[in-house]
């Protein structure tokens, strides 16, 4: 079947399979939190992005990847509570390492009631089997917000690939219609909408795919027309 990113709480995972990774989306909780499995289809390592909720149903989609439930690290896109509620319990029984935005980790390492291994910048790499996802500080939502970002290869043969095209994960700092909330601070929009217009919309093309902490997918080219829009409103 086709990918759509279509989920509900209490439903199936979407799936995408890719040349180098398999992509699951899962949606988990009162909030309809969107989490994202990534995993190496040659090695079998896997990244959780976003314990959000319902831990039972996170522990679920990792051995949707990896009967052995293997979890080689948990991303949490920032630290909004909606976000890492299932974080103290997944850890718990997957000891998989906990990154996070810098700004960010101290408030993520006390909701899991563990240290954050890894303190996320702007531009670092995570490494899941053969696939890199690189890191984007996405500043504004919250100050360690962040996006990851992967590309896939220039061969490809699966047909759901694009040769290149960009697949980001945003949290809560880009959704279909706008950039995350900022609190009717005009200083965190100004800043949110900056660093999504020069960090994601200037460096992107149109085919790429946005994987947001809420509700559906979509494209950088279905949001772009919009961008004037955004700024003029300030939300």
């Amino acid at each position: 079947m086709t990918y759509s990113g279509d989920v509900r709480p209490g439903g199936p995972s979407d799936v995408r399979v890719l040349d180098e990774v398999e992509i699951r989306k899962a949606s988990v909780g009162p909030m309809d939190n969107n989490a994202y499995l990534v995993t190496c289809r040659r090695t079998g390592a896997q990244l959780l992005v976003d314990a959000a909720a319902d831990p039972e149903r996170l522990l679920a989609l990792v051995r949707e990847g990896a009967a052995s439930a293997r979890l080689d690290g948990i991303v949490t896109t920032h630290r909004h509570p909606d976000h890492l509620s299932a974080l103290a319990s997944v850890v718990a029984v997957t000891g998989a390492p906990l990154l996070a935005g810098a700004p960010d980790a101290d408030a993520v390492a006390a909701a899991a009631d563990r240290p954050v291994q890894r303190r996320l910048q702007d531009g670092d790499t995570i490494a899941v089997g053969h696939a890199v996802l690189e890191v984007i500080a996405l500043r504004g939502h919250t100050p360690g917000s962040i996006a990851l970002v992967y590309r896939e290869p220039e061969h490809v043969d699966q047909a759901d690939a694009v040769a290149g095209r960009a697949h980001l994960f945003t949290g809560d700092s880009l959704f279909p219609g706008g950039v995350g909330a900022t609190g009717n601070d005009r200083a965190r929009f100004d800043q949110l909408f900056l660093d999504v217009t020069e960090r994601i919309f200037d460096r992107f093309d149109d085919t790429a795919w946005v994987y947001p902490g809420h509700g559906p997918d979509t494209t950088l080219g279905a949001e772009r027309p919009q961008l004037d829009a955004w700024q003029a409103r300030g939300w």
